[in-house]
C-alpha cells in the first residue's frame, strides 16, 4: 500500500520535510517512489509547496495520505480539486507557455 507522507531532511533543531509517496512499510526517511512537495514548519506561517497535479494523480490511484499531509492538502484545496472533475488540471509544463 502506498502512503503520501512526510520525510524529514532538516538538521537537528531545524525540521524540514519533503512530501513523498512511499510504501507504507518503508522507514520514515527511507526509500520513496516520488517526491511531490516540501513543508517547512519553522516558517511563520508554516509553508508548504505541493505539486498539485502529482498529488491528485497519486490520490486517484489510491495512495493514502498521512494525517499531517491530509491537513496540508486540506489547506491547499487539493481535495476540492480532486472531487470536482469539471475543472481540468493543466500540467505545469503547459502553464508556462
Amino acid at each position: 500500500m502506498l502512503r503520501i507522507r512526510l520525510r524529514r531532511v532538516g538538521k537537528k533543531g531545524r525540521p524540514y520535510y519533503r512530501i513523498v509517496v512511499a510504501d507504507s512499510a518503508a522507514p520514515r526517511d527511507g526509500a520513496y517512489v516520488e517526491w511531490i512537495g516540501q513543508y517547512d514548519p519553522m516558517a511563520d506561517p508554516p509553508e508548504a509547496v505541493v505539486k498539485q497535479d502529482r498529488a491528485i494523480a497519486w490520490l486517484s490511484k489510491g495512495a493514502q495520505p498521512s494525517d499531517a499531509v491530509k491537513r496540508i492538502f486540506d489547506r491547499d484545496g487539493i481535495y476540492a480539486k480532486l472531487s470536482s472533475p469539471s475543472e481540468e488540471l493543466v500540467p505545469a509544463e503547459e502553464q508556462s507557455e
